[in-house]
């Protein structure tokens, strides 16, 4: 082994980390443990015999294409059908707007690969999605954080922060929002903040970054349109998922940009793994044109409205007074927010002892803040853990409790 490894790693390498959840989640694997910490969707959800039967056919009728490399921009059915999508949610797009990623994760590092240098200002939410502060950063973005509210990132606050940036000479290369249930707070910005937030990067010139994994799993209220559609002039990138509603292990996901952008796009996916699998994008496209998509994700925002439901009734019964909790109408996530004398990284301490897990917040948070808080998941357990392991996160949260 070389001797001198940390002499020879580039910059980029040596701002890496280890994602601080995944290195959680080998913590939590006791079986007797009831774990929150993971943003997992439930293997119920998983539709294996329909997926068994798409899978022959695949292979049955396409096998010489489903098993040779894909197109850069990804396999042309699947696409169709995503624009096919989009559009009729309003979006005013073709095919040569989107492009298949593998799963959003790539997408969030494709996009600072093209954009970011060194010391190059990203807008971002406090608190925001770990992946995305974890990619930007190791592009060397400098994060600026911007304080979310009930409705989302504040757009006064941005104002603020632009207007500031401004006087320096700086100017941010995009601000990134989770606008649908975002992640970790399970927040649904309205469209008037959307609208508000449009109409600053606008005025500075700045890119909007979407990133929309959860948009679909919703259980109540009224969907609001993407920012990409209320913009409608480029502005904005548009990033896609199917992890959350259909199989994460496929890590299948697109972005949704003009054309130019998609063109750097297909160069920088290039030069990282040519193609997403060719396999899962014809299994994919099958699965959708049999019909078999939207029952099964209408059943899937069933389960989990259950399992919402028991985990915040199970919260109003056994949290002690002073912890708050967001209530979303969808997505995957509870946020917890404490009073401000307790760390959640020493409650952590306490609640593995109590045999429940979850993710402190000061993860994602890109200053370190938010040390009180912490992220739950409710769709990855049963109903039945969901509620038996509030009772025990509740008890480690009254051990710290000061009377």
């Amino acid at each position: 082994m070389i001797n001198d490894l940390d002499q020879i790693l580039s910059a980029s390498a040596k701002r890496m980390k280890r994602s601080v959840i995944r290195e959680l989640l080998k913590m939590t694997q006791r079986p007797e443990l009831i774990s929150f910490a993971g943003g997992l969707p439930s293997p119920e959800s998983f539709p294996v015999e329909q997926l068994k039967q798409v899978v022959v056919e695949v292979l049955d009728t396409d096998s010489a294409r489903a098993l040779q490399y894909s197109e850069t921009e990804g396999d042309k059915r699947l696409r169709e059908i995503l624009v096919e999508k989009y559009r009729k949610e309003g979006l005013n797009i073709n095919i040569n707007n989107l492009i298949i990623s593998t799963a959003s994760q790539q997408a969030l590092d494709l996009i600072p690969k093209i954009f970011v240098n060194p010391g190059d200002k990203v807008i971002c939410g406090l608190p925001s999605y770990l992946g995305g502060i974890s990619a930007f950063a190791t592009y060397g973005a400098d994060l600026v954080g911007i304080e979310l509210d009930d409705h989302g990132m504040r757009s006064d606050l941005l104002e603020q922060k632009m207007q500031e940036l401004q006087r320096k000479g700086q100017k941010p290369k995009f601000i990134y929002v989770i606008p649908d249930f975002q992640n970790p707070t399970g927040i649904c910005m309205p469209e008037r903040r959307r609208l508000e937030i449009i109409e600053i990067a606008r005025k500075y010139n700045v890119l909007i970054v979407e990133d929309s994994p959860y948009r679909e799993v919703r259980f109540s209220g009224t969907p609001q349109r993407t920012m990409y559609e209320l913009d409608g002039t480029g502005q904005v990138i548009l990033l896609g998922t199917m992890s959350k509603i259909f199989v994460p292990g496929f890590r299948l996901g697109w972005i949704v940009a003009h054309e130019e952008v998609i063109d750097k796009l297909v160069v920088a996916k290039q030069n990282t793994d040519l193609c997403t699998s060719s396999f899962v994008q014809k299994i994919a496209a099958k699965y959708f044109d049999k019909g078999y998509f939207e029952p099964n994700l209408a059943k899937t925002n069933a389960m989990y409205k259950e399992k919402r439901d028991a985990m915040v009734e199970a919260f109003h019964k056994f949290m002690p007074k002073g912890v708050k909790w967001t209530e979303p109408e969808g997505g995957l996530f509870l946020f917890v927010t404490l009073p401000e004398y307790i760390d959640a990284e020493d409650l952590f301490k306490i609640a593995i002892e109590e045999n429940v897990a979850f993710v402190p917040g000061t993860v994602f948070y890109c200053n370190g803040e938010g040390k009180n808080t912490l992220r739950i998941n409710f769709s990855f357990m049963s109903k039945e853990l969901n509620i038996e392991g509030s009772r025990r996160l509740a008890n480690a949260i009254k051990r710290m409790i000061k009377e």
